[in-house]
């Protein structure tokens, strides 16, 4: 059952479990096709239904996604995030303490594409792009740290490479280092979820303008002292 944050005709904001894809292709359970249906049914669209995406979240990651109802409003919200217009707050579990408790992490991105991963490389590299984020540590748990993340840009894996290479990384996040497991155990590895989660999103709305900011709550299987 779709969790649904905010909702209108021109928007709608799900708060996604992990590790359900953003999109995929037909036949194939995603987010998106969950949204379509929900929409489909609740406004009895048999013809079918217009759903723009602005954004994404990784598969193991969960949090708060806005789509977009109509192409109008598909195009503003775009432009949002192509601009770097969009609050974005993750919350996330690292192993080991992360010091200072406060400040920015820099880096050049590289993705590569035949193995789904993102490596940090020197600037000027062919094809890197600028990653910017700054952290608070909101408390210490028992693998290492709780910190909230503020994303400057958007790169692929962005902050699972930033933290993982200081040596911190998320929790259940093998393809970054880390030995622990996150979250229920799963029979298969593209079934495992990690701790990170889209906390907090604000945005314009595509029509009115007024400032939206939506908060997901956390899933049922993080540690109690996030809660």
């Amino acid at each position: 059952m779709l969790n649904i944050l905010f909702e209108d005709y021109h928007c709608i904001v799900v708060n996604k479990p992990a590790p359900l894809l953003t999109q995929a292709p037909p036949g194939i359970d995603s987010l998106e096709s969950q949204v379509k249906e929900y929409i489909r049914e609740k406004f009895s669209k048999p013809a079918g239904v217009y759903l723009g995406v602005p954004h994404r979240l990784d598969r193991p990651v969960s949090g708060a996604i806005v789509f977009a109802r109509n192409s109008k409003a598909a195009r503003r919200l775009a432009e949002q995030f192509q601009k770097h217009e969009v609050g974005k707050a993750y919350w996330a579990i690292v192993e080991g303490q992360v010091t200072p408790l406060e400040g920015t992490l820099e880096d050049w991105l590289l993705k590569q594409s035949a193995e789904a991963r993102t490596e940090i490389v020197h600037a000027g590299t062919s094809g890197a792009k600028r990653a910017v984020l700054s952290y608070c540590v909101l408390r210490s748990v028992d693998v290492g740290s709780l910190v909230e993340i503020r994303p400057t840009t958007g790169r692929a894996h962005q902050l699972r490479v930033q933290f993982a290479s200081r040596g911190w990384p998320i929790w259940g996040d093998a393809a970054y280092g880390s030995k622990a497991s996150f979250g229920p155990s799963v029979d298969f590895p593209r079934e495992r979820v990690i701790a990170l989660h889209a906390r907090q999103l604000t945005f314009h709305h595509p029509t009115t303008r007024e400032a939206i900011t939506v908060t997901a709550p956390l899933p049922d299987y993080w540690p109690a002292t996030t809660q």
